[in-house]
């Protein structure tokens, strides 16, 4: 199919005519679970029984539920008489992860069927699994860990694990009386187990309705803050022994968090506690598990005192991002897998506009340009999909955790907010919420609740981002002798628009249209009156009267339309003219970033863009700069020899005054501190100064001293990544120890990135090396790899590594970060290594992520175009303007 063409809805769960081998068949609902389960950390093994209540609706002598890597070892039926069926066959299909239970009579009505098994307490970073820690005496510690979402429920426990298979859990743990237990509900007894000593009997508080996938346990070595009470609702944090000085910052963020979305839905929380739990080995960010949200430690556990502005907000994000899903995803929940954009882009758009009022000094808003910016640059692709999209196997669930659903999905979200007003937005919310409390939904629903009190036709707005993939470029010109402005809109596309390009993701005919929701400005000859109007685009054009000449006109207001710009040259020429005293810096971001996505679509060249750069020397705001320096890095890639020396002194030239008007002294402004540390970074690795190089290895303590503990903690992280880019084995060796030795996750996690970086192809073929051994975590592992795949040196060592453990990678690594991994190879531009990675992936796939798979071989050719088109004419502007300058 072609990516206009929108495939047909997958089956109903509850459409009796339609059998797909993936979901389970109507007619049989669960309404309660009571599991118990037993752990065996030592052993990896654990063992559980359970009693499900279930409603037949219709006669039947097979009951199916799911189950996968589980041993089923009895299993009987109570009916609603009280009368005891026996099962008499248990069919386990793996391929589909069913279990059939045959019955020695028909049964209709209320019934609870009870089952025992057991299972293993895997490596893999799923279902119901291991994770390890070095205690502070150097002896390894277990816990087991529970990730369900999307299908992994099932390997824990029989169950219906579809999302719309709603039921009340009670879960009773038994443990090792020495370990600590917690689960999605509070813990309402906690005794000796009657016949094995030293074993406890936690049993935990019945939760509220919800699905299999939000349901979490965890047992191991760990301990608890004291409870903090937020409006009647205890909030944790749950870590490992050792570790609770990093807490106070997620305490303080989860606080906030709880009390601002219990105010901003119109909901108290619906839970009766939250727990926010560090996991050493999480092959996610975390998990929205009602009451017991899992993260990875170094996305929960911080010292505030060492850690970078951009840590502290991940951290920030994150808690917040798992929060929101309390109400949106947990208490209201989709009702299949095709609906998850909705869930995740909610939480996403929720999650900065939590963080946006917790501080906003941040300007989290305009931070977002960057994470719009990558979903730009997938959704660009051919290879793109629409954001809600059909879902069958759990390979397909799996791979709709991507770019489009988080990021694409918040961005259109906050479009359409800004577009009706906040609070008409937060009304319509709010009424989803309350109608659809504890039950499922289709996105439908949401558009509906939101048109009911806004005067747009919300769902068609809507329908026309949320079903057809890609976004629209929208051209600006002044016409009727400078009387009229008209835009118009058509499908953007890299290396040539679609429909008029002629590269890789190019493609004739293409007739999308969106109903673009857009805030136009100007400001007006000769009084200079500011003006701001909304417009629907919901044409292929439309014209606009000006009442008066406009001395510039911005079409993409407050940066929130999920669309490119593309200006007339003149209008184009009176915006960045004006960019420093008129436009905000989200803005001006969105300036840089259409004229650079302008170069990947082969309507600008390189130089023009560098030369729009310069223009923009004077910029003070941090989300600005970095995304200029994402684009210098990308164009760094295209040059070698003299032409790379003439951009490095560019580089300099542009980099070095902004660096110094920071000075050196100490930065209270947490953004500017940060963009410090990033101009600081910038000048080292791609202007290569020799100064900043000097000066980072003395932060880094590799100039005979210790590291300079005075120097922020913006310049430190700059300087490990500084240091590496020209390190030699010394320094490698060094940033092993330290990533060992790390008192913060952060820490750690800055020295074991930056070992990708470093030059020296032994060095490299080491790193390799300790990532599919015990050295680096898998959690680690697959981000590692990506990043070595990237290095500007040897990045081909770092492919050819993929290719030679392909095997080992697969069956070492958790199933969702494979495709992941992969994305290091969309900044390969070489033509004969990416004629490499395209003939690896004919006969090689990516079950879970093969659609990102696609987008990431299509952007790969995107790269190598953009070096068959550039390479030459960058090199031979550069010299130019190099002798130019030396001659003048």
């Amino acid at each position: 199919m072609t990516a206009r063409e929108l495939p047909s809805d997958p089956p109903a769960f509850d459409d009796p005519e339609v059998v797909d081998p993936y979901r389970l068949p109507a007619g049989v609902r669960p309404h309660r679970y009571d599991l118990t389960l037993e752990p065996d950390l030592g052993a990896a093994a654990f063992r559980g029984s359970v009693a499900i209540g279930l409603v037949i609706d219709a006669p039947t002598d097979t009951i199916h539920c799911n189950a996968l890597d589980l041993v089923i070892e009895r299993a009987w039926l109570v009916d609603a008489a009280g009368v005891r069926h026996d099962v008499t066959t248990i069919d386990l299909d793996a391929a589909t992860e069913r279990v059939a239970f045959g019955l020695p009579a028909v049964v209709e009505g209320t019934a609870t069927l009870h089952i025992e098994f057991a299972g293993e307490l895997n490596d893999r970073l799923h279902g119901f699994y291991r994770s390890t820690f070095l205690d502070t005496d150097g002896a390894e510690q277990i816990i087991a860990t529970t990730q369900f979402e999307a299908t992994h429920a099932r390997r824990a426990f029989p169950c219906w694990d579809e999302p719309a298979h709603k039921a009340v859990f009670g879960i009773t743990l038994e443990v090792d009386a020495e370990l600590f237990a917690v689960s999605n509900a509070a813990e309402i007894s906690r005794t000796p187990h009657p016949d094995r000593p030293g074993t406890d009997v936690v049993r935990f508080a019945d939760t509220m309705v919800m699905s299999t996938y939000l349901v979490a346990f965890v047992v191991g070595p760990l301990e608890a803050t004291e409870p903090v009470d937020v409006d009647g609702v205890p909030l944790r944090i749950v870590y490992p022994r050792g570790k609770g000085h990093l807490t106070a910052h997620a305490l303080e963020v989860g606080a906030f968090g709880l009390r601002h979305f219990s105010e901003y839905y119109g909901i108290a929380y619906p839970g009766d506690k939250v727990d926010l739990v560090a996991i050493p080995d999480f092959a996610f960010g975390a998990m929205e598990n009602l009451g017991c949200i899992t993260f990875r430690e170094i996305l929960l556990l911080v010292d505030p005192e060492d850690t970078t502005q951009a840590e502290l907000l991940n951290v920030t994000d994150v808690i917040h991002h798992e929060l929101a899903h309390m109400w949106f995803g947990d208490l209201v929940t989709m009702r299949w897998w095709n609906g998850i954009w909705l869930n995740e882009a909610f939480a996403t758009f929720m999650e900065m506009q939590a963080t946006d009022a917790y501080r906003p000094d941040w300007e989290r808003w305009v931070s977002f340009g960057l994470a719009r910016s990558a979903a730009f640059d997938t959704d660009a692709l051919t290879s793109t999909r629409p954001i809600e999209y059909p879902v069958v196997s759990p390979d397909d669930a799996e791979g709709m955790f991507d770019i489009l659903t988080y990021e694409k999905g918040a961005a259109v979200v906050r479009m359409l907010e800004t577009f009706l007003e906040p609070e008409v937005f937060r009304a319509g919310i709010r009424s989803y919420l309350a109608t659809h409390a504890h039950a499922n939904t289709e996105t439908t629903d949401l558009w509906d609740a939101i048109e009911a009190v806004a005067d747009q036709p919300v769902r068609s707005i809507m329908d026309s981002w949320i079903l057809q993939g890609g976004h629209p470029v929208i051209s600006v010109e002044i016409v009727d002798d400078g009387r009229t402005l008209r835009l118009s809109q058509h499908r953007f596309g890299y290396a040539g628009d679609l429909g008029e390009g002629t590269g890789p993701t190019a493609r004739e005919d293409d007739r999308s249209r969106w109903m673009v929701p857009i805030m136009l400005s100007q400001r007006t000859m000769p009084d200079g009156v500011l003006t701001v109007e909304k417009v629907l685009l919901d044409g292929p054009s439309i014209d606009i009267e000006l009442v008066e000449p406009a001395l510039w006109v911005l079409v993409n207001t407050e940066g929130t339309g999920f669309y490119r710009v593309d200006y007339a040259p003149q209008l184009r020429a009176a915006l960045v003219a004006h960019a420093q005293s008129d436009l905000s810096p989200i803005e001006r971001y969105g300036l840089i970033d259409d004229a650079w996505a302008g170069v990947l679509a082969g309507r600008i060249t390189a130089h023009d863009f560098l030369v729009t750069v310069d223009a923009f020397a004077t910029e003070t705001d941090l989300s600005v700069w970095q995304r200029i320096i994402a684009s210098l890095t990308a164009l760094d890639r295209l040059l070698d020899g003299e032409a790379r020396s003439a951009f490095q002194s560019r580089v300099r030239a542009l980099i070095g005054p902004a660096l110094q008007r920071l000075g050196d002294a100490p930065i209270t402004d947490d953004r500017d501190r940060a963009l410090r540390g990033v101009l600081f970074e910038a000048l080292g690795v791609l202007g290569e100064d020799e100064a900043v190089r000097r000066r980072a290895r003395t932060i880094a303590g590799f100039d005979g001293s210790a590291p300079d503990v005075g120097a922020d903690a913006a310049l430190r992280a700059a300087a490990i990544t500084i240091v590496a880019a020209s390190g030699t084995v010394t320094e490698f060796d060094e940033f092993v120890v330290r990533m060992r030795e790390a008192d913060t996750p952060q820490e750690q996690l800055r020295h074991l990135a930056a070992l990708a970086d470093f030059p020296d192809a032994d060095l490299l073929r080491r790193l390799l090396a300790m990532s599919i051994t015990d050295a680096i975590r898998t959690q680690d592992a697959p981000a590692v790899l990506r990043r070595a795949l990237t290095n500007r040196h040897h990045g081909d060592l770092a492919w050819f590594f993929v290719v030679a453990e392909w095997d080992t990678i697969n069956r070492r690594f958790p199933s969702n970060s494979i495709a992941r991994l992969l994305e290091g190879i969309r900044s390969i531009s070489d033509p004969g290594l990416a004629h490499e990675v395209l003939s690896f992936f004919e006969t090689h796939e990516v079950p879970q992520g093969d659609k990102i798979l696609a987008q990431h071989l299509e952007r790969l050719e995107v790269s190598v175009a953009l070096r068959t088109r550039e390479a030459d004419r960058l090199a031979h502007e550069l010299l130019e303007h190099h002798r130019f300058l030396h001659r003048h």
